[in-house]
């Protein structure tokens, strides 16, 4: 029997013996019942500090690729979130599972390209094998884990893992993907990880094309999660335009095994860089003219896990197709793996839609959810149903847009835009079309 048991039982002993005077008596009962408090507060505090304990170890084993380890760590993760439901504080329990609100993006502009010339999410490549879309001259390999969904390429050391066919971008560009730092092998000192946007010197290079050819541009992650960045050119015309520099702020730093969206937007010479839901980086001359077109994404240095790569280019005219046109596709509306909660990252393209709406408000709209082919017809249909109506949703809440102007639908698979059959084609039916009425 429980100390606290037998307290309880010693208070209904006394309640029932106790003949002295009413003050007493009242005196006597206070005393015990402020025993009583601090005990059980105590045990509340222990339950709770457990809590997060178990919560925290199930963040950091998550991460980890062995199959029985995920297993367990999945279990542990349950326990922690429904013991931190119970004591009122699960949301702050489990920080990697918390829905950041998309009001918190208010400043965020980045607005996806349209038209998407390169997509991996790695969905067509087995666990344990290196992705069929990249090239290496070290090794990585396809891992999931039970704290983000879908399939992630995760390489540590360092290593160079590119896109393996030269990309044909045009001027303006968007690229995209989500990383979690993960850092490098134990005892090597590799803590941060590497992306570089370049111009490849040739297909047929030492290391299959990753070495560098007239330059580019390398955000980089190190010395404790500190952002950087830094340009590179060869030959005298370009030499005197090399930039460098790391970005300061808390915020701004990223911490192991936590994902990021990263959102790059090239305008000719500019390069702007977003990091959540700040821009962290703006570079109006990061590519000098003339100097270098980049055809090639390398990831490299210390260790992470990178998916969700998307390439885009062309920014969408929002006003010209929703006014005139009477149509308006868009594949900068987010959404994770079977769910219909709208992310946050969605702000910049939801925020130029209510913008073209609030300036034409005789204007009423149908939003409409497609899908890809995975899964069952019902199911993908209903999903696309509860994705246009959650649009709707974020529309009305957030940009203060009439309900009455907005009808919403989903027609699941049933009108691709492209054949299911390549991860890009995929993530080309997977949109959400604006329709005037």
């Amino acid at each position: 029997m429980n100390s606290l048991f037998k307290l309880i039982i010693a208070i209904a002993m006394v309640g029932l013996s106790l003949n002295a005077e009413g003050q007493i008596k009242v005196d006597f009962k206070k005393k015990i019942e402020n025993e009583v408090n601090k005990r059980l507060n105590k045990q509340v505090d222990k339950t709770i500090d457990k809590t997060f304990d178990t919560a925290e170890d199930s963040i950091a084993a998550g991460l980890k690729t062995d199959g029985s380890t995920e297993k367990a760590a999945a279990t542990q993760n349950e326990e922690a979130a429904a013991g931190a439901a119970a004591a009122g504080a699960a949301g702050g329990a489990v920080a990697a599972g918390q829905q950041t609100s998309l009001e918190s993006y208010s400043k965020y502009d980045f607005i996806p390209g349209e038209k998407v010339i390169f997509f991996d999410d790695f969905s067509q490549d087995a666990v344990g094998d290196f992705p069929a879309l990249w090239n290496t001259n070290g090794s990585a390999e396809v891992v999931t884990t039970n704290l983000f969904p879908g399939k992630w390429m995760k390489f540590v050391m360092d290593e160079c893992i590119w896109t393996d066919a030269l990309l044909q971008l045009p001027e303006n560009y968007t690229i995209e993907f989500d990383v979690i730092p993960i850092g490098g092998l134990e005892g090597e000192g590799m803590s941060g990880w590497h992306m570089r946007l370049m111009q490849a010197k040739n297909v047929n290079a030492w290391d299959g094309g990753s070495a560098p050819g007239n330059g580019g541009f390398q955000f980089q992650v190190e010395y404790f999660g500190r952002p950087g960045y830094n340009t590179w050119f060869y030959g005298e015309a370009c030499s005197a335009s090399n930039l460098s520099g790391y970005v300061d702020g808390e915020e701004k730093k990223q911490k192991m095994n936590q994902m990021y969206h990263i959102a790059i937007w090239v305008q000719k010479t500019r390069i702007r860089l977003y990091q959540g839901q700040n821009k962290i980086i703006d570079l109006p001359r990061a590519f000098p003219a003339g100097c270098v077109k980049p055809d090639r994404i390398r990831f490299e240095y210390g260790g992470a896990m990178i998916s969700n790569v998307r390439i885009a280019v062309g920014a969408p005219d929002t006003r010209n197709k929703l006014i005139t046109e009477g149509k308006l596709v868009s594949y900068g509306i987010y959404f994770d793996v079977n769910k219909d909660v709208v992310k946050p990252e969605s702000y910049g393209t939801l925020k130029e839609i209510a913008t073209v709406l609030q300036e034409n408000p005789d204007v009423k709209v149908k939003i409409v959810g497609h899908t890809d082919s995975d899964g069952a017809d019902a199911s993908n249909l209903d999903l696309s149903k509860r994705r246009g109506a959650s649009v709707k949703n974020e529309l009305v809440k957030t940009f203060g847009i009439e309900a009455s102007r907005l009808e919403s639908d989903g027609m699941g698979e049933s009108q691709p835009v492209a054949p299911n059959d390549t991860p890009a084609n995929k993530a080309l039916n997977r949109r959400v079309e604006f329709i005037k009425l």
